[in-house]
């Protein structure tokens, strides 16, 4: 088999890649070592910038988030009882979606198999060779048979434990990381939201999130130790304990039922430099990872997918690698901003097992200041919208 570009994974920033490539006439394949389905069951965050519309309207798949994704102006932050609300739209003029990861990528899947594109689903064994040369190939095993793909360039969209940064000779990939001593403890529940906006909570028994589906399916999250059994946590117990850390009216509010789904995440920040070797490139979380705090996941997932669409389609119909040769450092621009809000916004609102009396002023002291000033709120409000490309 050949290509122009091998994609390595089919999270959404492969197949955004692969239908961004698909409409500026650039041929692609994209391997995945998972089923489709397993990749479906993943469930992730939902909240998208703007940018990260705007991309999915350029890929031809925005028809079902235009009819089903909820606009929300504003966001509210809880501290200690009280309830500050980010005016997004007043602020600075910009509102955020929500329509779950999951969803993006169904519609992602879908449009790729009506276009006809080739995803290989299953594909073990997955190989990077040569391309730090003029001839990069992949090779896999399918059904137990070895295959090999030749092409021009890849893609590593692998996510963090993928194939594709493993792949690089040591001593090559500088990376910066810092995990952090708790996770998020995540309920997805059939049941309507507390509020019609997200609440991000700092209380002293942790932090807390209130986050939404649509308007009958609710997402929530408490924080909790990174080792913690997940088979201790009954639907009452973390009911009882989402209320416990929202402000009154908040959790008043709250309508419990059974979980249909429950787990546990890991949180770390996560950067590695430079993105690209030779032929291959690293983009979304095989590149980097941030907290769920600030929602920037995926929206930095799109943005690398912008910055190295741009350039495969430079190189393809202008014949110029300006794009490519640029991708890393762009990228890393915008990547380090995002690590910074995301960062800024979990030491605010989460409590941290060394923390002290005055580290915890500290938390309380920058809520106030946002209360206080229209400065700090448009800042906030400026990268939660997700800043420019």
């Amino acid at each position: 088999m050949r290509t122009q570009v091998a994609i390595i994974g089919s999270g959404p920033a492969g197949l955004l890649l692969g239908q961004l490539l698909h409409k500026a006439g650039v041929e692609t394949v994209i391997l995945e070592r998972k089923s489709k389905d397993y990749v479906l069951s993943r469930i992730r965050a939902g909240v998208l910038e703007q940018g990260t519309v705007n991309l999915l309207a350029e890929a031809g798949v925005d028809a079902r988030l235009r009819a089903e994704g909820l606009s929300h102006e504003g966001f509210a932050l809880g501290f200690a009882n009280r309830r500050l609300r980010i005016d997004l739209k007043d602020l600075v003029g910009k509102v955020v979606t929500v329509y779950g990861q999951t969803e993006v990528t169904r519609d992602l899947m879908a449009a790729r198999e009506a276009a006809g594109l080739v995803t290989i689903y299953e594909a073990d064994d997955v190989a990077l060779h040569d391309f730090d040369g003029a001839c990069p190939r992949v090779t896999w095993t399918e059904s137990g048979r070895a295959q090999e793909l030749a092409c021009d360039f890849i893609a590593g969209c692998d996510g963090f434990h993928g194939p594709s940064r493993a792949s690089l000779p040591e001593g090559s990939l500088q990376t910066f990381e810092r995990v952090y001593p708790f996770g998020w403890l995540g309920v997805l529940a059939d049941v309507p939201p507390c509020s019609h906006e997200l609440i991000y909570a700092g209380h002293d028994r942790g932090f807390a999130l209130c986050s939404m589906r649509s308007p009958t399916r609710s997402r929530y999250y408490v924080q909790c130790g990174a080792d913690e059994d997940l088979s201790a946590w009954s639907d009452e117990r973390f009911w009882d304990e989402l209320r416990a850390r929202l402000d009154p009216e908040a959790a008043a509010h709250v309508v419990t039922g059974p979980s249909i789904e429950k787990s546990i995440a890991p949180l770390r920040s996560f950067v590695a430099e430079p993105l690209r070797f030779g032929r291959l490139f690293l983009a979304g979380d095989a590149a980097h990872i941030v907290p769920p705090t600030g929602a920037k996941g995926l929206n930095l997932a799109a943005s690398d997918v912008h910055y190295l669409a741009q350039g495969f389609a430079e190189h393809y119909g202008e014949r110029s690698s300006a794009g490519l040769d640029g991708y890393s450092a762009r990228a890393l621009a915008r990547i380090w901003k995002a690590e910074r809000f995301s960062w800024w916004m979990t030491s605010l609102l989460h409590r941290f097992a060394d923390q002290n009396s005055f580290d915890r002023r500290m938390q309380e002291a920058e809520f106030i200041y946002l209360e206080g000033s229209r400065a700090a709120r448009t800042a906030l409000a400026e990268n939660y919208v997700g800043l420019p490309y």
